[in-house]
């Protein structure tokens, strides 16, 4: 971990000796495929979604760029209570976790090519709605998982961006979550596979 921040740390001082471009702002938005990553949470997958806005600041005699973005992520996790447990009974038990977020990644961007950069950073992230639902055929029941879930969360994302055009973009991302959802020390992070399309202004 610390060899990570010292390689953040080398590119922002590589980066400040260059001569910064005017910032551009834009907005994105799109589809995540969202779980819990650890020992003691089922790994099943759960379609969720994403939307926000950044800044990128390119400098003008390197190609790099850094890029904080504020983002609403829809995360958590999905999972049938018999397929991981076992259980026959409650082979059509299905159980939903909605643990959403405000993130605020900060993305160091180094540009391969004009059209393409591969992106890194870390990612700081306030949870703002925890539940999870039970569902087994036209009976359901949502709980309250607030007092149960940290309230903050830190991550690291890897992925690219690739400019359709100077404004319009498509961007990929993979968010592995370093600390635990859950209160009491439960082995379970976040992962966030996300697809995004992105418009600079």
């Amino acid at each position: 971990m610390k060899k990570i921040f010292a390689l953040i740390a080398a590119a922002l001082v590589c980066a400040g000796s260059a001569t910064a471009a005017n910032p551009t702002f834009g907005i994105k938005a799109g589809f995540d495929m969202t779980n819990f990553w650890g020992e003691d949470m089922p790994h099943g997958m759960k379609p969720s979604y994403q939307a926000g806005v950044f800044l990128e600041y390119r400098f003008a005699n390197a190609p790099i760029a850094i890029a904080p973005e504020i983002v609403f992520a829809a995360q958590g996790g999905k999972f049938n209570v018999g397929e991981e447990t076992g259980l026959s009974f409650a082979k059509n038990a299905d159980v939903t976790f909605n643990t959403n977020y405000i993130n605020i990644p900060v993305m160091l961007k180094y540009y391969v090519t004009p059209s393409f950069s591969i992106d890194f950073g870390p990612q700081l992230g306030i949870n703002v709605y925890s539940k999870a639902t039970a569902t087994a055929g036209n009976a359901s029941a949502t709980v309250d998982m607030g007092d149960v879930t940290n309230s903050v969360d830190f991550a690291l994302g890897l992925g690219g961006t690739y400019n359709i055009t100077r404004n319009a973009f498509l961007q990929a991302r993979y968010t592995m979550g370093m600390t635990h959802v859950l209160k009491n020390d439960v082995d379970a992070q976040n992962g966030n596979i996300q697809i995004a399309f992105g418009y600079r202004f």
